[in-house]
């Protein structure tokens, strides 16, 4: 196809035509794009285990990158900078992957391998690269003007803006320096306590309190007040409903009642909450998983058949232009047999073909709905809970069925969730990244590459981050409650063992339902509902930072400019505080300080005022935007 033929087709000329050659996965750009994505992997592995969401990494890595690579090596190439957040993104899916299902094994006490960890995520990383590969040109191209690709499409107008990169490299290093000093004071040398709660007068066992956390303002500030509002909704609902109406019903007995091992009587709101919000909140995260799942079933169908006509009538074939060359497809096909085929005989996974197969078909068709929904909604928002949730659900039922049942047959159905769930990640991050590049002008096979090394890079340590913060804080504690963990646990043991308190299950899956007839994102509600308030309380504080913002600037193009810099210093915060919490933890592991250590200035005034002026300080930095940033 030539360059006059690809523009006639599409429409779109991108910001480096594809007969310029400029400097693009270089050594430079390689070993910076993997510093990243460690770092910011690691990070995201630990929000996502604190709140059950993480965050895209591209545009504070393209940001730094350019810090980086314009700043200090005067390097003026934006492809290159496209590399690296391009990495950076592999980092930020291979914790997901790896946090909303693996911490499972560690609440069984089964203290899996880093051989056996790496593998999971490495061989979900590749085949998310490799099943996203024949949809690029489906989705990325030929439906540019429908499919927005809104964290793509916003990263190429930051690498475009090279211009600016400094001030929006300080705006996040800014906020990774609040959000790291306040973590380190806080849980590090525990100068004030980081989690503030009080009762509502006379009202028994309602409780509300918040996580003195910049992590989780920033997230607010990110997502926005309509879904940080859902997610509050959530919270209010079971720790100002659900659990003082449990303790009031249950106040005149003097027996447990299953799963709770004390009589109510003698519960706490956080003993309630542990004995049967979570089981709640489990049915209404699962059921509303699968609602999702649901409303995207027409996508999925389309995006299969797109994907067949495609390949019937060759059109899936590399390009002539740089700009139009992805991997190609007989290297795709090959490498995907090969991971499916190590997948059924490795010993370290014992999924045996049943497994693999289920990896193979459950694995390609919701990589297609997943790059065509994060098209529209974004990485953050895609339901890859949901899917994976949709995925052990099947895959535990066929292990029952043949035989493999008990420890054996749980491990080797989270493992299918596990791989699976990582191949979603990765290939709606590196969908937004391909977007991305097609908008600058990246080249598309060194963009799938730079993500397999970025995998690779990632993939060798999450392991460990994953033991230390499990012998630091506990997986499933109130310091780490590694949600969607817990989650998958959950199905799973009810699935084999059929000893789960399904009336409670029940309870949450009809209350997903009611969410969503009366119109709201019934999964956002749900995972609320699950989580601590103490940790939406801080999310929905982020959310109306953002909302008065948006509300009290009347122009477009300065809203827009205040949206961007509040963005850029929320990103901040939240890479910081992760990655010293996960230096924390680390100190905690090799006994160098003791998490258990008593605070100095134990009162929640000296807290509350922390939080104050971080938030203060987000307001204003957002303020002080200008429309021409």
């Amino acid at each position: 196809m030539s360059k006059e033929e690809n523009r006639s087709s599409t429409g779109f000329v991108p910001y480096v035509s594809a007969s310029k050659s400029l400097p693009e996965m270089t050594a430079l750009a390689v070993l910076l794009g993997i510093v990243l994505a460690v770092v910011f992997g690691a990070a995201n592995a630990y929000l996502g285990l604190k709140v059950g969401l993480t965050v895209t990494a591209s545009i504070p890595a393209a940001v730094i990158s350019m810090a980086i690579l314009r700043g200090i090596f005067r390097r003026e190439s934006i492809l290159e900078n496209n590399i690296v957040q391009t990495m950076t993104t592999a980092g930020e899916a291979i914790g997901a992957g790896a946090v909303f299902t693996l911490p499972a094994l560690f609440l069984w006490d089964l203290q899996p391998s880093q051989a056996m960890i790496a593998f999971i995520v490495l061989t979900g990383g590749f085949l998310g690269v490799f099943m996203m590969v024949p949809l690029r040109r489906l989705l990325v191209v030929k439906e540019h003007h429908t499919l927005p690709y809104p964290e793509g499409t916003a990263c190429a107008e930051v690498l475009k803006s090279g211009e600016t990169g400094g001030r929006n490299a300080r705006l996040v290093f800014s906020g990774f320096l609040m959000g790291g000093l306040v973590k380190a004071l806080g849980d590090g040398w525990m100068l004030f306590k980081t989690e503030v709660e009080t009762g509502i007068g006379k009202f028994k066992n309602a409780v509300v309190g918040m996580d003195i956390l910049p992590s989780l303002l920033g997230v607010g500030y990110i997502i926005g007040p309509r879904i940080a509002g859902q997610m509050i909704a959530g919270g209010l609902l079971a720790w100002i409903v659900f659990i003082p109406m449990i303790g009031f019903f249950g106040a005149g007995t003097d027996q447990s009642i299953f799963p709770a091992e004390k009589p109510i009587s003698q519960l706490d709101a956080w003993g309630i909450w542990d004995g049967y919000i979570t089981y709640i909140g489990a049915g209404a995260v699962a059921v509303a998983g699968l609602i999702t799942l649901l409303k995207t079933l027409p996508t999925l169908v389309r995006s299969i058949m797109d994907t067949a006509d495609g390949l019937r009538n060759g059109r899936l074939a590399a390009g002539l232009e740089r700009t139009d060359r992805d991997i190609p497809f007989k290297w795709v096909l090959l490498g995907t047999l090969a991971i499916v085929l190590l997948i059924a005989f490795a010993p370290l996974t014992n999924v045996g073909m049943i497994g693999a197969v289920a990896i193979a078909v459950f694995g390609f068709l919701f990589v297609a709905v997943a790059s065509r929904i994060v098209g529209i909604v974004g990485s953050s928002s895609s339901p890859v809970s949901g899917m994976t949730i949709a995925t052990i659900l099947i895959v535990t039922v066929l292990f029952k069925w043949t035989g493999m049942t008990g420890e054996a047959g749980m491990i080797a159905a989270l493992t299918v969730g596990a791989i699976v769930c990582t191949a979603l990640a990765v290939a709606g991050d590196i969908s937004q990244d391909l977007k991305t590049g097609y908008l600058v002008g990246g080249t598309p096979w060194k963009q799938q590459v730079a993500m397999m090394i970025g995998v690779v890079a990632s993939g060798l340590l999450i392991g460990f981050v994953l033991v230390v913060l499990d012998a630091s804080f506990g997986m499933g504690s109130r310091e780490l409650p590694a949600p969607k963990g817990v989650l998958m646990k959950i199905i799973i043991e009810g699935l084999m063992a059929g000893n789960l308190p399904w009336d409670l299950i029940f309870f949450g899956a009809a209350t997903a339902i009611v969410f969503e007839f009366l119109g709201l994102n019934s999964l956002v509600v749900a995972v609320g509902l699950y989580l601590p308030i103490h940790i939406t309380a801080p999310v929905m504080i982020g959310g109306v930072i953002r909302w008065l913002i948006d509300t009290f600037t009347k122009e477009d193009a300065l809203r827009k400019a205040r949206q961007s810099t509040g963005t850029l210093f929320a990103s901040g915060l939240i890479a910081g505080e992760s990655l010293v919490g996960v230096i924390i933890a680390a100190l905690i592991f090799i006994g160098v300080t003791n998490g258990d250590a008593p605070v100095i200035m134990d009162s929640s005034w000296v807290s509350l005022a922390v939080f104050t002026v971080v938030t203060v300080t987000l307001w204003m930095v957002s303020r002080r935007a200008k429309a021409d940033l």
